[in-house]
């Protein structure tokens, strides 16, 4: 079973996001990095498969050279090697991102490293576009489940199963297939100390790109508008207790 697991190198979740002041990037002085929450448990779910089945597991991210710090936290967990698609930072858009991947995966299978199953999260933290993995599965042109919150795989065959209204859906494709995880589908293990260790000595194949010139392109970047918030001081010590509690009753928490 050799798998491929994409991620992405997005903002912190909870980060306060800054932009610089040409409203053009993102202001990362103080902001943290990580990859998606679907894109975590997609990673424990290729560790896990190739634990129970055996084979290689390999992640793969498209960014600039930073990204490398979260293709080593994949292979931290278990990953067995690591791609990275280098770019010069710039976002790329689905439809480009989709191709390099593409391209990625029929030169690593030319030269012999077939892949079972390519999974992705159901869609990057920051541009929540869900289309990556489809564009990927239809270019290759093989079966792509997503939204997946429980996978199997045996005899050359991959069960997957999504949450649908009052059940489940269930999917039953052969393999080679791709699929796109949701979060929940397991509880990720964080990087251990040896785990580190070991995934600074792993390997990581390094393929340089270059932003295709067609395509989306961006003109400013804009935060949403924030929600006001009130806050109304009741009083202080044993005084503010009536106000509080009448605050209380209005609220019918108590009668």
């Amino acid at each position: 079973m050799n798998v491929l697991v994409c991620v992405k190198r997005v903002p912190a979740t909870g980060g306060r996001i800054v932009l610089t002041p040409d409203e053009q990037e993102i202001d990362t002085k103080f902001l943290g990095f990580t990859v998606s929450p679907h894109e975590e448990c997609a990673v424990e779910e290729a560790v896990r498969l190739v634990e129970a089945q055996g084979g290689t597991t390999t992640v793969l991210t498209l960014g600039p050279d930073v990204a490398q710090e979260q293709l080593r936290d994949a292979m931290a967990i278990g990953a067995d090697r690591a791609i990275h698609l280098r770019t010069a930072g710039e976002e790329w858009d689905g439809r480009a991102t989709a191709a390099a991947i593409v391209d990625a995966v029929r030169q690593e299978e030319a030269n012999g490293g077939a892949f079972d199953l390519l999974l992705f999260g159901n869609e990057a933290a920051d541009t929540g576009g869900y289309q990556v993995g489809i564009r990927v599965a239809h270019a290759l042109g093989r079966p792509v489940v997503s939204g997946i919150k429980q996978l199997h795989v045996a005899d050359g065959r991959v069960s997957a199963r999504r949450e649908a209204s009052g059940g489940w859906e269930v999917f039953d494709v052969a393999l080679p297939a791709v699929a796109s995880v949701k979060e929940g589908i397991n509880l990720p293990r964080y990087p251990s100390m040896p785990g580190r260790l070991k995934a600074k000595k792993k390997p990581v194949a390094v393929v340089d790109l270059t932003a295709p010139a067609n395509g989306l392109r961006k003109e400013r970047l804009r935060l949403p508008q924030g929600q006001e918030k009130q806050v109304e001081v009741l009083g202080e010590g044993v005084d503010a207790v009536p106000a509080a509690v009448e605050m209380l009753r209005r609220l019918g928490v108590v009668s």
